[in-house]
């Protein structure tokens, strides 16, 4: 009788491969697995190491804001391709593909709500949508929210949840948002509105550049990845080693570029005092 035959490792294969996908999810922080339903029940935030997974547009939407207030503005406004741009495949059918898989128009909500009873004006950006990239519509959405919030004299929360910048498939109608939103945030500030800012993980280039950075109070998840520049294009760009946790909340936070690290947990309370605060 063999000691060792083929059986058992046949047998150890099959058991494998009727594992169902999807039941575990990798942290990218500190690289522990997460059973994924378990995850969910933590709002997606590691039990290891506190890192805040990024979340969806909707799911911003049902944690921030009291349940049913929601109402959504500008959810016609749909992306256009002005240049035809073909590279590296035609922007009208990204739009589309884009579309069918995250199940939204463009890369932003926004809308009026309740949170813990006080009406608010919000915005949220979606990742999953072309990186959250800043292109005609997510700043003309922003836009409209901020005049909105400036003539309601209503308090302003955007959520930036964007890894992109300027959406190189616009040309120029891409980045000219960035200076449209910041103007629109100015007029805010000159009438004596709130803009409370909200960083997740990622936000970075051109939102960071523009409206992100403009709120009264400038406030982030932990572990949140925010910068202009990836560093890893920043190492290869300067050749040096970067400091440990460069561009992470923790290390911005210490440098003056953010005012709170808040968990996601305590987040809608936060800001909910906030505003109580600034009310004064």
């Amino acid at each position: 009788m063999k000691l060792f035959s083929r059986r058992p490792a046949t047998l150890a294969r099959k058991s494998r491969r009727d594992i169902p996908a999807g039941l575990w999810t990798k942290c990218e922080s500190c690289g522990q697995l997460l059973y994924h339903k378990a995850l969910e029940e933590n709002f997606r935030v590691c039990p290891k190491c506190d890192f805040h997974f990024p979340l969806t547009a909707r799911q911003r939407l049902a944690l921030t804001l009291d349940e049913g207030t929601f109402e959504e503005w500008d959810a016609e406004l749909s992306p256009v391709d002005p240049l035809h741009f073909t590279v590296p495949k035609p922007y009208a059918e990204k739009i589309v593909e884009e579309q069918r898989l995250c199940g939204m128009v463009d890369a932003c909500l926004t809308g009026r709500g309740r949170l813990e009873g006080r009406d608010v004006v919000l915005g949220v950006t979606d990742s999953r949508f072309m990186m959250g990239s800043m292109g005609s519509v997510v700043g003309e959405k922003l836009t409209r929210a901020i005049e909105r919030a400036t003539d309601t004299r209503l308090p302003l929360i955007i959520i930036s949840g964007s890894g992109g910048g300027a959406r190189m498939q616009e040309g120029v109608l891409s980045l000219m948002q960035m200076a449209k939103t910041s103007s629109a945030l100015m007029r805010l500030d000159e009438q004596g509105g709130l803009f409370l800012s909200i960083l997740t993980h990622p936000t970075m280039a051109g939102v960071l550049a523009s409206f992100a950075t403009l709120g009264d109070v400038i406030i982030a998840e932990p572990k949140a990845l925010i910068g202009f520049t990836g560093p890893r294009v920043i190492e290869s760009t300067i050749r040096q080693k970067l400091p440990e946790g460069f561009q992470r909340s923790e290390f911005l936070l210490e440098h003056g570029l953010i005012d709170l690290i808040v968990s996601r947990r305590e987040m809608k309370a936060t800001i909910a005092r906030l505003i109580d605060l600034f009310r004064v």
